[in-house]
C-alpha cells in the first residue's frame, strides 16, 4: 500500500489493502449527492454492509479539508451527508485545487477511478457512469467519466450510463477510445434505472469470475483503460421506460429554458426525473446502487 502525505485511509480499508483483501471503491456523489439526509447517510450505510456481505471491503472516496478519504469512518459519513454547505462534484482535474485549499468534495466516477487506481484498489462501483450529453454537438459536453476509461485501470461496475445522456453517442465514444465493456447476464446497454435501451453489447459475462478474468488478461496484454460490466437493476425494481423518456425530455427542455450547464446539469435533470417518477425511482435507485454493489464486491473476490 503506497503512501501519499494527501490520502488517509480508515482502518478498516488499511488492513484490507495491507493484507491483500478485496476492496470495493465506491464514488460518494452518486449516494451523497443524489438523495437528501437523512436517506443518503442509511443509503450509503447499506451500501458498504451490503458489500461487506458480499466479502470484500468498501472503500467510499472522498476528499474532507483538503484529504483524500479512502474509506470513511462514522465520522466522516456523518459530514458528508449533511455538510454545512453543499459539497462540489469533483472529477480528475478538480483534485489538486481541492487539495491544496483544503476544500471538501465528493468525487464523481472518474476522480474515484483515478484514486482506486492510484491507491491500488482494483474495483470500483455506481449508479450509472456519465456520458456525451444530449445536444453535445452544439454544446460539447462529454462527461470526464469517459476520458477516464483510457487512463485508469479498474473494473467499473455500473447500470450503464445515465439515461438522461445521448446512450447512442456515448457507446461510440467508448468504442472509438477502446473501452472494453460488456453487460452481466445481458446483451442489451442497461438505461439505469430502467433495464432496455435497445442498444446491443458485443460481449456479455454470465459470472463474476468472467469478469475478472477478462480484467486480468486486459492487464497481461498491457492493455491500458478500464474494464466497464454494465449490471441492469433487477427487473422487478425498474422504472418503465416510456414514463422515464418523457420524464427526461421535460428535465432536459427545463435545463435548456433555465441556461443549466456544466457540472450542475446532471443533478439538476435528474432530481426533475425522479420528481416526475415519485417514489418509485427512488426506491429502483436504491436497489440499482445495491446490485450493482454486490456484483462489484463479488467481482473483487475473484480478483
Amino acid at each position: 500500500m503506497e503512501v501519499f502525505d494527501c490520502i488517509s485511509y480508515s482502518k478498516e480499508v488499511s488492513d484490507a489493502l495491507s493484507k491483500g483483501l478485496p476492496v470495493v471503491a465506491i464514488e460518494t456523489a452518486g449516494t451523497f449527492e443524489a438523495f437528501e439526509y437523512p436517506l443518503n447517510k442509511e443509503i450509503g450505510n447499506k451500501i458498504m454492509n451490503c458489500i461487506r456481505d458480499n466479502g470484500a471491503v468498501p472503500a467510499y472516496i472522498a476528499i474532507i479539508k483538503g484529504q483524500i478519504k479512502v474509506g470513511l469512518n462514522e465520522e466522516d459519513v456523518e459530514y458528508i451527508s449533511n455538510p454545512p454547505s453543499r459539497l462540489m462534484k469533483s472529477s480528475r482535474r478538480d483534485i489538486p485545487m481541492l487539495i491544496a485549499t483544503k476544500k471538501d468534495a465528493l468525487t464523481s466516477v472518474a476522480s474515484t477511478m483515478m484514486i482506486a487506481d492510484l491507491v491500488g484498489i482494483k474495483v470500483v462501483t455506481g449508479g450509472g457512469i456519465g456520458g456525451v450529453h444530449r445536444g453535445a454537438s452544439e454544446t460539447f459536453d462529454i462527461s470526464a467519466d469517459l476520458e477516464e476509461f483510457t487512463k485508469s485501470e479498474v473494473v467499473v461496475v455500473s447500470s450503464g450510463a445515465k439515461s438522461i445522456l445521448d446512450l447512442n453517442l456515448t457507446m461510440e465514444y467508448l468504442e472509438t477510445h477502446s473501452v472494453s465493456m460488456g453487460g452481466y447476464k445481458t446483451n442489451e446497454l442497461p438505461a439505469y434505472m430502467a433495464v432496455h435501451s435497445g442498444i446491443k453489447l458485443d460481449f456479455r459475462f454470465d459470472s463474476p469470475a468472467e469478469v475478472a478474468s477478462c480484467f486480468k488478461v486486459k492487464r497481461e496484454l498491457k492493455m491500458p483503460g478500464s474494464l466497464l460490466v454494465c449490471n441492469p437493476v433487477e427487473e422487478k425494481y425498474a422504472v418503465d421506460s416510456d414514463s422515464m423518456n418523457a420524464a427526461i425530455l421535460k428535465a432536459v427542455k427545463s435545463a435548456s429554458d433555465n441556461q443549466i450547464k456544466g457540472k450542475v446539469i446532471t443533478k439538476y435533470i435528474m432530481d426533475i426525473v425522479r420528481a416526475e417518477m415519485g417514489e418509485d425511482s427512488t426506491e429502483t435507485s436504491i436497489q440499482m446502487n445495491l446490485g450493482n454493489a454486490r456484483l462489484a464486491a463479488q467481482i473483487a473476490s475473484e480478483i
